[in-house]
């Protein structure tokens, strides 16, 4: 019987462990389903750094701020003051206040959208004007079951749930890689979903790639949750039956003490 037990456990570790489980066996339409065009959408508070280029400067200067024209290359990173006039604060209302042009509303378009729709606003001053927009504080974050818990930027604006694992050093043994929370800002609501990596077919998931702000939590394996319960449980016991063995030695005492100084008297 224990051997029975010991068997049907070692062929249930694996499939818990394992990665994109069966993916060998996916058909031509199953791999069709995966393919995701994704582009990162700008939202509030985001923070965008927005660059205005063409062959003569001079003629883009007023949307470009000038302090970097007289401060010294050394001391720009270090003038935190100088790095925030480039950046631009989208509004809770999905505005940015750029120079020239004032309010112009950026929220819900892709970096490229924003790109072409501000160009197309400052080709009346500058024709050849070229636009790059650029997303600062796109970060993501996964804790729990992961080698290294941690917040982390991410510069191109893309990466799915893989790559944030990736970065994480990967799950730990203990992690339940069936059941991963994802927990997502929609305009204000938070949504949740629950994502499986043992299936290959998560890569067809509308959440595969991942969006401003997403935090990832990896829970415990029910292994895991056993053997802390357990632990617990067993502090639990020696706790109460370390009172009770503190508790028979003071009374024994006492009663020894009494007994002596009955004989003495």
């Amino acid at each position: 019987m224990l051997c029975v037990i010991l068997l049907s456990t070692s062929c249930r570790v694996p499939r818990d462990v394992t990665y994109f489980q069966g993916i060998d066996n996916l058909s031509r339409q199953q791999w069709e389903a995966m393919k995701q065009t994704y582009n990162t959408a700008i939202c509030a508070d985001d923070m965008l750094t927005i660059n205005v280029s063409s062959w003569d400067p001079t003629v883009v200067a007023p949307f470009n701020p000038s302090a970097y024209g007289y401060i010294p290359q050394g001391e720009r990173d270090m003038n935190q003051s100088v790095q925030n006039l480039y950046s631009y604060l989208v509004d809770r209302e999905g505005n940015v206040n750029f120079p020239i042009l004032g309010q112009v509303h950026l929220a819900g378009l892709t970096v490229h959208e924003a790109n072409r729709k501000l160009q197309g606003l400052i080709v009346e001053y500058a024709p050849d004007a070229l636009v790059n927009v650029q997303i600062l504080n796109f970060k993501v974050g996964i804790f729990g079951e992961v080698t290294r818990t941690n917040m982390y930027t991410i510069p191109n604006s893309r990466i799915s749930v893989l790559d944030l694992i990736a970065m994480a050093g990967d799950l730990t043994i203990n992690a339940n890689r069936k059941n991963i929370l994802l927990i997502r800002d929609i305009e204000g609501e938070k949504v949740h979903v629950r994502l499986d990596i043992t299936d290959p077919n998560i890569m067809a998931s509308p959440y595969f790639y991942l969006k401003q702000n997403d935090m990832v939590y990896v829970e415990p394996n029910k292994a895991k949750i056993r053997n802390a319960n357990f632990s617990s449980a067993q502090q639990y016991t020696l706790t109460i039956v370390s009172t009770i063995m503190t508790g028979v030695n003071v009374v024994s005492t006492i009663i020894l003490a009494i007994t002596s100084q009955t004989k003495k008297n």
